[in-house]
């Protein structure tokens, strides 16, 4: 089970990483959206029916893809004027 976490952390980090390589950052709106919606995740109280290993995983997986990402793109976001120079 500590093998499955690990892994499933690291993709969660993994694959924003590589979007972001991939893809380059977006507008930077997308971004900042995906950090709020983190945020309002992280707020949310977990119902008691969903409390478990696989719920908290796949919560935590999520809020780390959208912070990842968010962040990252922010971090490398660079104006159109930059793109051009």
């Amino acid at each position: 089970m500590t093998l499955l976490v690990i892994l499933v952390y690291l993709l969660a980090i993994g694959i924003p990483v590589y979007l972001l390589y991939r893809f380059h950052s977006q507008v930077w709106y997308w971004h900042a959206l995906a950090i709020a919606l983190a945020l309002v995740l992280g707020f949310v109280p977990t119902p008691p029916s969903l409390q478990g290993a696989a719920f908290d995983m796949a919560f935590g997986s999520t809020f780390l893809l959208l912070v990842v990402w968010g962040i990252g793109g922010l971090i490398l976001f660079r104006t159109h004027r930059e793109r051009h120079a």
